[in-house]
């Protein structure tokens, strides 16, 4: 185990130009030793908050379709938690790298609300 007194800080300033996947390699190098650190950062948009507003006539069903974008370089599978009476989507969903799936959103009321 390393003692606090053998470890290094080693600052780092980012600063991304925008949203996506940034990637860099760290090559420490001493008399005997070198070390390679991988870090990959992921910047989401400021705004990745969204508000829908669903207008229909009661018992009557309305889809909206809701693109995710995938910038990263891996595949997503992501999971929906819906909360509310009346909103319905698939459970699960998978969108690949560098491409947006459309999330389909269901709204139907069973009363006038």
């Amino acid at each position: 185990f390393l003692d606090k007194s053998d470890a290094v800080e080693l600052p780092i300033k980012f600063i991304p130009q925008c949203a996506g996947c940034y990637r860099c390699q760290i090559l420490l190098k001493s008399y005997c030793d070198v070390r390679v650190y991988e870090i990959e950062c992921v910047v989401n948009p400021d705004h990745a908050e969204a508000e829908l507003e669903f207008l229909t006539p009661a018992y009557q069903a309305v889809t909206q379709d809701i693109p995710i974008s995938n910038m990263s370089n891996q595949d997503w599978e992501l999971e929906a938690v819906l909360e509310g009476q009346g909103f319905y989507g698939p459970p699960l969903i998978n969108v690949g790298v560098g491409e947006t799936a459309l999330y389909p959103l269901m709204f139907k009321p069973v009363a006038e609300c």
